[in-house]
């Protein structure tokens, strides 16, 4: 049976016995033409033969291995790496089928080459996770044809791996340099002009030509005898907390991937720019209850605990409790922070049935609330009603997109800054936000 597993006929092989049947059928008709078509049946069988021999003999005929990453980015392309060995003194054809995860649910995957005689070759495919968790993956099948092509020869490797899928790291590092660099508008992350000075005092130090005028210090220059002026510098250490709102708003899909990933994916590279901005990150997620914490911090092993954290952030399908969100930070966070709250408001209703919480947070704190358009009524929006139905959808829909901009609105009527964006926009966006309050000095 182990001989006999490996051996598959190919498509090939049954073409030509679908033809030399005809043939036979044929030869009733010119009886000269049956000993060409016996012929042609040895030749089929000789070369079947000569093909598994060939295939047979070397008992490791090409030698394959899959490279997998450490873990998998969630949202983004992540490379696959397999490694072919040929053995064979002689050029074949090879089909692979590798076994991926069932939640890419892919069911006709298989890549085709052709390896020279002796060598070694690398070929890479890619795949996007969309969800976060552990990715199994099972074995790694190779198929091997001749020149032939009339038979294969299956080569089976245990490859058996788990990878995890964490929130978007790839995404992380891409802003990462950016964030050091302070050449964030190149990626479309506009630049904001800094008005006035911080009140963080650093020094007092000699004046030099060019020096803003209006930070001489005047007892200074009395004592010392000549002109000096106070430097400042910004202010760092500020509490920045990314809010995830859990529930069941936040399951929504765009383009495969939930709001609540999205916000997962914003949460951790705002998180890395804060903390290269000299402040402190810190997480929470609520729905039912507040959980997920991690208490801002500028430590060195921050980035890799609010990873951590986000890994197992999951929605629970329950409506968010912003009652037990507001008791919570009252409680527990005492110093004025910046709160980033992910979550969707699709009707002004829904936004003030939550106001009064939000209102009261934003006494104490600097509240900004993100939430999403439905980029999936944009289509409806803009393309032109032909027929009574598309009429009233079109009207439904620009009523959907108005109450957004209202809600807007209604939240800076209290004060309280906002973002309306798309999901794929999310990142950038929060990240404008927070260095726009940084400029503006309003932390």
């Amino acid at each position: 049976m182990k001989r006999i597993k490996p051996f598959y006929l190919q498509n090939r092989f049954f073409y030509v016995c679908i033809a030399i049947m005809v043939l036979f059928v044929l030869s009733f008709l010119f009886p000269r033409g049956f000993a060409i078509v016996k012929l042609i049946l040895l030749l089929l069988a000789t070369l079947t033969v000569l093909d598994t021999i060939i295939l047979f003999t070397a008992k490791n005929g090409v030698v394959g291995r899959r490279i997998l990453p450490e873990k998998f980015s969630n949202g983004d392309e992540n490379p696959v790496n397999l490694i072919l060995n040929n053995y064979y003194t002689f050029n074949v054809n090879v089909t692979i089928i590798d076994e991926i995860p069932e939640q890419f649910q892919v069911r006709d995957f298989n890549i085709k080459r052709k390896l020279d005689a002796s060598s070694t070759s690398q070929i890479e495919y890619r795949l996007r996770p969309v969800e976060r968790g552990e990715y199994h993956f099972g074995k790694l099948n190779v198929y091997v044809t001749s020149v032939f092509g009339l038979i294969a020869r299956r080569f089976t490797y245990d490859d058996e791996a788990m990878v995890p899928t964490y929130p978007s790291f790839i995404q992380l590092r891409k802003y990462d340099l950016l964030a050091i660099s302070n050449n964030l508008h190149q990626y479309g992350i506009k630049k904001i002009r800094k008005i006035g000075h911080t009140m963080e005092f650093e020094q007092i130090k000699d004046y030099v030509l060019g020096d803003d005028l209006r930070t001489i210090n005047w007892k200074a220059t009395a004592k010392r005898n000549q002109l000096m002026v106070n430097q400042f510098q910004d202010e760092k250490s500020q509490p920045v907390y990314s809010i995830i709102d859990k529930g069941r708003v936040m399951k929504m899909p765009f383009d495969g991937l939930t709001l609540l990933d999205y916000a997962i994916n914003a949460a951790l590279v705002i998180s890395n720019v804060a903390l290269k901005k000299q402040d402190k990150a810190g997480i929470l997620a609520f729905s039912k209850k507040v959980e997920n914490i991690v208490v801002a911090e500028k430590r060195t092993s921050q980035m890799n605990l609010i990873l951590e954290t986000l890994y197992n952030v999951n929605t629970d399908f329950f409506e968010s409790d912003y009652s037990r969100l507001y008791a919570d930070v009252k409680r527990h966070i005492t110093h004025r922070s910046l709160m980033l709250l992910y979550t969707n408001f699709e009707t002004l209703d829904g936004l003030h049935r939550q106001l009064p919480y939000l209102k009261g947070i934003a006494k104490n704190h600097l509240l900004v609330v993100i939430f999403f358009k439905n980029t999936e009524l944009n289509q409806l929006i803009t393309e032109k009603a032909e027929t009574v139905q598309q009429a009233y959808d079109k009207v439904i829909a620009e009523k959907f997109a108005f109450e957004k901009r209202l809600i807007v609105n209604e939240l800076q009527k209290y004060g309280i800054q906002s973002i309306l964006t798309s999901p794929q926009d999310l990142t950038i966006d929060t990240i404008n936000k927070y260095l726009e309050i940084k400029a503006r000095g309003l932390l």
